[in-house]
């Protein structure tokens, strides 16, 4: 007996071209899937090193401009920073306030970094920051730890500063940071226009160039220390001592007796134990401006130390200056163990300054010796 296939009945649906063929709607096979997602996922890698490497260009154009602008701090060895591309404006002669900066580095450290520039084999050339350096290497050598005192912190400058602009940013940083002498400044117009990596040889120019910042007045008495620096640096053994007066009106007299230059090496010959004050009274005789300080302390009713810059209204003595009527004003410096005081003299003005904090003295002790100072004078 044969049995009957029942038959049901099934609605199919309409066919349409948007139905894919083989599959049904909704669904992708293994292959399309992992394809697809391999496709999203490169695409938000790539999005995602898109955004860092605008990050990274963003970083490193800011380093550059950092590092240009010598922002970028780093701890350097003191043996790698060498001092040669620029010529210092420090006098050789050793520096009495260089030991308040030790001491305060060696209490609470470095406040502002040196700045250096990169050069070859791993070595870094200074450019601002002479004595900080020096007080380093003072604590390094005094203390011989090299693990405290034998890194210092540097701003990293990019090379390619034009050299001028090098020598300016060292100067003003001194103008500013330093009471440098008219001495030492003419000292620096002098090498800076023997520097042969330099485009200037007018050692009067190049006080245009370095001291720009300073006012005309100013430049004008380092122009007139030049010639003194030329012709007596060799023979002085102070010459960053010399006060403005002084060093003007001896120029003046150089210029007009050229001789004095032998008589004042003659003077000086064999005389390697002199102090400062001695060759400043030696200096003052040959110029003729100890003859015109005698005027002024007789007409003031007192003798003038051997130290004193005299001066009138502003202007200095034997510049071609009367006395007549004139408000005089003495000037002198002291050595200290705090450094040099310089003191003040005037009408109704007697003036001390000096690298350390008065109000840390005690007051009745302040009163008994300013009191015990005006009972001397009187």
């Amino acid at each position: 007996m044969t049995r009957k296939r029942r038959v049901f009945e099934i609605d199919l649906p309409v066919e349409d071209d948007s139905f894919p063929t083989g599959k049904e709607a909704g669904r992708r096979g293994p292959m399309a899937a992992a394809i697809v997602e391999t496709a999203d996922s490169t695409r938000e890698r790539a999005r995602i090193e898109a955004e860092i490497r605008a990050e990274n260009d963003a970083l490193a154009k800011e380093h550059v401009r950092l590092k240009r602008a010598g922002l970028i701090v780093d701890m350097i060895p003191l043996d790698s920073v060498d001092t040669t591309k620029l010529v210092r404006d420090r006098n050789p002669a050793p520096d009495p306030e260089l030991a308040e900066l030790v001491d305060s580095i060696r209490e609470i450290g470095l406040s502002n970094p040196i700045r250096v520039e990169p050069s070859d084999g791993g070595r870094y050339e200074l450019i601002q920051g002479w004595r900080r350096l020096s007080a380093y290497r003072r604590l390094r050598d005094e203390t011989g730890d090299s693990e405290r005192w034998g890194n210092i912190p540097a701003g990293i400058a990019a090379r390619g500063d034009a050299l001028e602009d090098l020598y300016r940013r060292m100067v003003d940083e001194n103008l500013v940071r330093k009471d440098l002498s008219f001495a030492e400044m003419a000292q620096l117009a002098l090498r800076y226009a023997n520097d042969p990596l330099t485009g200037e040889t007018d050692a009067e120019k190049a006080v245009a160039i370095l001291f720009k910042s300073a006012g005309y007045q100013k430049r004008s008495y380092i122009r007139a220390f030049i010639p003194l620096i030329e012709r007596l640096s060799n023979i002085l053994l102070y010459p960053h001592e010399i006060p403005r007066a002084l060093g003007l009106a001896l120029a003046r007299r150089i210029e007009e007796q050229p001789g004095v230059i032998a008589a004042l090496e003659a003077e000086f010959s064999g005389w390697s134990d002199r102090s400062a004050a001695d060759e400043l009274s030696v200096l003052r005789r040959f110029s003729g401006l100890e003859q015109a300080t005698s005027k002024v302390g007789a007409r003031l009713g007192s003798s003038p130390d051997g130290l004193s810059e005299i001066e009138e209204d502003g202007s200095d003595l034997g510049a071609g200056q009367g006395t007549s009527g004139a408000r005089a004003r003495m000037t002198f410096q002291l050595e200290r163990p705090q450094g040099k005081a310089k003191c003040t003299a005037a009408n109704g003005r007697l003036e001390i300054r000096l690298g350390r904090d008065f109000t840390a003295v005690d007051r009745r002790r302040l009163e008994n010796a300013i009191v015990q100072l005006l009972d001397q004078i009187d």
